[in-house]
């Protein structure tokens, strides 16, 4: 993939939604809530104001409702401000 996020931008992969079923029965993806979490694949140069601190490979956490959802090659990612991740974690 040739894509390369601009300014404070980054570019994630969310994790995959778990599987979770209730007394046997199987809930829809419709139903599943998003994943909160994902990998960073490509981060931009940053701002004059705001050094990128994420960098590629990094898990991280971001808010419910962070990035905007795209689609390349059939797979989805995120992309969204470097503000809208709340943490990185191991």
């Amino acid at each position: 993939m040739n894509i390369r996020p601009l300014a404070d931008r980054v570019l994630v992969k969310p994790a995959a939604a778990e599987e979770k079923t209730v007394s046997g029965i199987i809930i829809p993806d419709s139903a599943k809530e998003k994943p909160l979490k994902g990998d960073v694949i490509a981060v931009g140069n940053g701002t004059k104001d705001e050094e990128m601190v994420v960098k590629e490979g990094d898990k991280v956490l971001y808010g419910k409702y962070a990035g905007t959802e795209i689609e390349i090659d059939g797979e989805k990612y995120l992309i969204m401000r470097q503000s809208d991740i709340l943490a990185i974690f191991a």
